[in-house]
Parts: C-alpha cells; sequence; structure tokens
C-alpha cells in the first residue's frame, strides 16, 4: 500500500504548476521558495518520477505532472468552498431555486419564515419563471415546475396536486347559475390551451370559440380576474388569501386536473447538505399542507 501523501506537498505542487513558478508558488502558500521546491522534491521522489521540468526561466510541466494537476486542482477547489461554507463558527450554504410564479406567492413565501427559522444557515435564492426553465444553463439547485412530472433529466419528486377551477370576481359569480352561463363572459386563459376545454368537458359542455386573453403566468391571469376582467381557471389552493378575503369566488364545485407541483433537481447534481435539508423540509411542509 503508498503511503499518505503529504498534503503540504501537494499543495505546493498543484501551486506551482498553476503560476509554473516556485517563486510565486510560495507567495501564494505564504511560505519560502525553497520550502516549496524541497516539498515538491519529497513528492516526486514519494511518486517515484518527476512532475516538472526545471527550465532556465521557469517551470514546464511533465506529462504525469499534467495529469496529477487537475486532480488537485479540483479537489482544493471543492474543499475551499465548503470551508466558505463555515461562517461565525456556523455552516452556510446558498441554494438557488427556480419557482414557478404561481407557487412561489401562493404557497412557498407564507413558509420561508418558518424555514429560515428551522435552517438559519441555509440562504434561499428564489428566482421566478413561468415554467420554462433549464436548471443547468441556469445554474439552479432546485426548479419548481408544474406539469406530469416526465422530464428526463432531472429527479422529480411530487409536492402538490393542484386541480384547476373557475375563479373570478364576486360581480361577476352573482351572474352565473350554471356553467353553461360562462360562454357570455370573457374567459382568461393560460399559455396551456386545453386547460378550459378539459374543464368545459369535465362540466359537461362542448367547448365553445374563445377569444379572451391569453398569459404566461396563472397569478397575474388571477390578479385579472380579480380586477373584473373575466374568469380565470387556476388552482384555488394557490390563491386562498384572496378566496378567503372576498376577492375572489368559486362559482362552481366543478375541478379538473392537468398537472401538479415537483421539485425538480438534475440528476447530475450533486446533493449538498443544504439542499438536503430543503428538499426533506419542502416535501414534508407539502405532505402536511391542506
Amino acid at each position: 500500500m503508498r503511503p499518505h501523501l503529504p498534503l503540504n506537498a501537494l499543495r505546493a505542487f498543484e501551486a506551482s504548476a498553476r503560476h509554473l513558478s516556485f517563486t510565486r508558488a510560495a507567495q501564494e502558500l505564504n511560505v519560502t521558495q525553497a520550502a516549496v521546491s524541497q516539498q515538491v522534491r519529497a513528492l516526486e521522489e514519494r511518486l517515484g518520477t518527476p512532475l516538472f521540468r526545471r527550465l532556465p526561466r521557469g517551470l514546464g510541466v511533465t506529462d504525469e505532472g499534467r495529469a496529477l494537476l487537475p486532480v488537485l486542482s479540483d479537489a482544493f477547489g471543492r474543499i475551499e468552498a465548503v470551508l466558505k461554507q463555515f461562517e461565525g463558527g456556523h455552516f452556510h450554504e446558498v441554494l438557488t431555486v427556480g419557482v414557478v410564479g404561481t407557487f412561489a406567492v401562493g404557497w412557498l413565501m407564507p413558509r420561508l419564515k418558518a424555514f429560515r427559522e428551522t435552517h438559519p444557515f441555509v440562504e434561499l435564492r428564489l428566482l421566478t419563471h413561468n415554467n420554462l426553465v433549464d436548471p443547468a444553463s441556469e445554474g439552479l439547485d432546485f426548479a419548481i415546475r408544474f406539469g406530469a412530472g416526465m422530464w428526463p433529466a432531472t429527479h422529480n419528486a411530487l409536492l402538490l396536486d393542484a386541480p384547476l377551477a373557475a375563479l373570478c370576481a364576486p360581480e361577476i359569480a352573482r351572474r352565473l347559475g350554471t356553467p353553461a352561463d360562462l360562454a357570455n363572459e370573457v374567459l382568461l386563459r393560460s399559455y396551456r390551451a386545453d386547460d378550459w376545454i378539459d374543464w368545459l368537458d369535465a362540466a359537461g359542455l362542448n367547448a365553445w370559440t374563445m377569444n379572451g386573453p391569453v398569459f404566461d403566468s396563472s397569478r397575474l391571469m388571477v390578479e385579472a380576474a380579480v380586477q373584473g376582467a373575466g374568469v380565470a381557471l387556476a388552482p384555488p389552493r394557490m390563491f386562498v388569501r384572496e378566496l378567503q378575503a372576498g376577492l375572489l369566488v368559486r362559482p362552481f364545485d366543478i375541478e379538473v386536473k392537468t398537472g401538479s407541483y415537483w421539485l425538480t433537481c438534475l440528476k447530475s447534481r450533486q446533493v449538498s447538505p443544504g439542499m438536503r435539508l430543503f428538499r426533506d423540509w419542502i416535501i414534508a411542509e407539502a405532505a402536511g399542507s391542506p
């Protein structure tokens, strides 16, 4: 079994290879040039192979050194990143979470205080989206999305079912005796073109030609409904406050399920301690959510 390699020697080699200079490596590591040279020499003797070519001006890295350098640079980078997370003697981690806007405002935001109190050293950075999201290019640790949970590049954990129902302002609701009366109203639509067709089918009605405005966000669509612009089709559990305040009315009990809210994470993403805490917390919160 090969004896353990000294950490200082590995660090001396990595810095020297980046700078191609023992002198500049010594300045970075706050030791003497002779100490760096000696540590590298000892490492070469331990490995039984030269890692540098000593040139009249500077250093050249051998093939063996080029093979070792990226591994060490990655390892030291990971160690440094983790050590930076211990601020004030406590673990600290920043998580970037992309959240579909309706879920962010209607469900997550009222619970953020509880998460902060339970996990004070995990800092959340929330970015809202309209369900079109690329976790890899946007650098997201998690994305909360609406749909069927069939995204192949991610692990997908079900959070909440979110059936859709008709929602409108009270003055419009007073005109609605049966679902057929919706033919006389402006139907506010989302980018999911079949939502109203599916709801009307569940109500036993054939769909008619609709010309209401189209929104890329259910949150904006329901705000238009609050303002009396028409009838929206949206998940009532995301608009509990508006319903309780009387700003919105649900005129019919009919609902249709077109998707659910999911917590997603790239399969290629290594799960960090902070990610694990957030994942476990939000799944537990969703399981206990009315």
